[in-house]
Parts: structure tokens; C-alpha cells; sequence
């Protein structure tokens, strides 16, 4: 904890925070010019960790293609982290009845979504020509193992607890997907509030083991066409309602967009992790996120 809070001051000193008055004082001393001069590291620098984040890229070949597909791949690691560190506030938010509050971090979530969906449009240039030219050198590695959207799938309630059996040889990755699954989804503590907010809901559905997938359940679709027929604007469970739709639908656009993706560059070959590549894509789909959200709509 200290080494943290060293850490912090480091940082804080080198980003040089500042108020209003003081911003205002420099643009005076400045003409209202840029600031060109400083100390020690650039603060954006010490804030961002640009000139990390410009060292992380270390292709395996010369072809110029292959860093549009590295430097993509990381910027959706980054959103599925990023997504997964709001989806955590609003669970945090929903176990403790704040569902106004929950309703800004799922509403980022789907914009960080809607960014990761645009981040696909960066390998649309690549054809399967294109690809072989540095496929061969990526050996075993492919998507399928990334631990942080495997989070995000656990996060929004797609669990299969098989999935984390890669990471078993890297202890804190494997500890922090043990620890995801342990843990009720996000779906879970929506079921949970409607409960809360007197929606009949059985005590079977309330207490399972929710290291396992959750499964359509009658009284979960019910209960949201109960929330529906309300149509108050201050109904906060419709609205609540609303911005999970907006979630589940971007999530589901990123895996349609991959599959598009799969099949531009590889068509229907085998997949570099083992599996059979757009087949098991294809299959993964039929699992829905917030399934009643979606099944309720046809009674409505």
C-alpha cells in the first residue's frame, strides 16, 4: 500500500494539478502561448503513458500489415477493460439500490462498446493474402485467449467455467477469472433488484450457483413486462431496462463484427487457438446476453 501511495504522489507531482486560478496565471505568464517548458517528464506524458503504450508494439514479421492487426488488437484489449471496469460500478451501484446512479456507467459501457465495434473497421483492408503473409508466425495465439474479454463475457453473464483452464499457469490472471465467476454476473444482481423492487421471482432463481450460466427463466421475462407496461418517465427500472438493451446490443454487434471478420480474412479454416475458427464463432452466438430482455419484447 505505501509503494502504491508513492506511487500516486509520484505521479501526481509529475502531472502538476492545478486550479483555475493558476491555470489562468500561467496563460498570463505564457502570452497565451503553450507551456514548452518543464522540469522533469512531460505531465500528458506522465498522465497518459503515451511513450509506454508506443513500446508495447513488437510485430513478428516485416510486413507493414501486420502492425494495423497488433495495434488493434491491443486498443480492444484496452475496451474490453475498460468496459468491464464499468459494468464493476454498476454492479456496485445496483446491490446498493442506487439504479438512477447505475444507469451512467452501463450508458458508458455501451459507448465504449459502440468504440470497440469501430475499432474492427481498422482491418477491413485485410484479405486472406494479407493475412497469410504473418498468420503462420502467430503460432497458438489467437483472441480466444484473452483473459480480459473473457472478464467482460463473465461480467455480462456467458460463463462457461471451462474457459478459464489456459490461464491456469498464470496466478493472478487464472485468480481474477476464478474470482469473476465466483461472483454473481451482472445479470445476476439485476435479478436480484427486481426482486428487491417486489417482482415475483422463486427462491431456486435467487439462490443459485451463479458460477454457472443463467438460463431463461419465465419469471425473469414477467417481471419485465410488468416494468414495461409502466410507462412513467421516471420509471428507473424501464430505464434501466433500456440501458442494458443498449449493452447486450453492442456486445452483440462485436461478435457478429468478429465473425465478419473471421470470414473476410480466413474464411472457414481453422482457428489459430485449436478450435474449428467461424464454426465455434457461429456456434458462440446463440448464447444471448440478458436473454428475458430480449425474449420479453415478443409478449409486449
Amino acid at each position: 500500500m505505501k509503494q502504491t501511495n508513492r506511487r500516486a504522489t509520484t505521479l501526481t507531482a509529475a502531472v502538476r494539478p492545478a486550479t483555475p486560478q493558476q491555470r489562468a496565471a500561467r496563460a498570463a505568464r505564457n502570452g497565451g502561448e503553450p507551456t514548452l517548458e518543464f522540469a522533469d517528464r512531460v505531465p500528458y506524458d506522465a498522465y497518459v503513458h503515451a511513450s509506454t503504450l508506443h513500446r508495447l508494439q513488437q510485430p513478428l514479421s516485416d510486413d507493414p500489415g501486420e502492425m494495423s492487426f497488433l495495434m488493434v488488437s491491443q486498443i480492444m484489449e484496452l475496451y474490453f477493460g475498460l468496459t468491464c471496469h464499468e459494468l464493476r460500478q454498476a454492479q456496485r451501484d445496483l446491490r446498493a439500490d442506487r439504479v438512477w446512479d447505475a444507469l451512467a456507467p452501463l450508458r458508458r459501457a455501451a459507448l465504449h462498446l459502440e468504440g470497440l465495434n469501430a475499432a474492427w473497421r481498422g482491418l477491413r483492408w485485410m484479405t486472406p493474402a494479407d493475412f497469410n503473409r504473418f498468420r503462420d508466425l502467430l503460432g497458438e495465439g489467437s483472441g480466444f485467449q484473452s483473459a480480459m474479454y473473457r472478464r467482460l463475457e463473465f461480467l455480462l453473464g456467458l460463463r462457461d467455467p471451462a474457459l478459464i483452464r489456459p490461464f491456469r499457469r498464470q496466478p493472478q490472471v487464472y485468480d481474477e477469472l476464478r474470482a469473476t465467476l465466483a461472483a454473481p454476473s451482472l445479470w445476476d444482481d439485476v435479478v436480484a433488484l427486481l426482486a428487491r423492487h417486489g417482482h415475483d421471482l422463486p427462491a431456486d432463481l435467487l439462490g443459485r450457483d451463479v458460477s454457472v450460466e443463467h438460463h431463461p427463466h419465465p419469471a425473469v421475462e414477467a417481471a419485465w413486462l410488468t416494468v414495461y407496461d409502466d410507462n412513467r418517465p421516471d420509471n428507473q427500472l424501464r430505464l434501466l431496462g433500456e440501458a442494458l438493451t443498449e449493452v447486450a446490443e453492442q456486445f452483440g454487434d462485436w461478435r457478429w463484427n468478429h465473425v465478419k471478420a473471421v470470414q473476410r480474412t480466413m474464411g472457414a479454416k481453422v482457428g489459430s487457438g485449436g478450435s474449428t475458427g467461424l464454426a465455434w464463432l457461429q456456434r458462440s452466438m446463440a448464447r444471448v446476453v440478458f436473454p428475458e430482455l430480449w425474449s420479453a419484447r415478443t409478449a409486449m
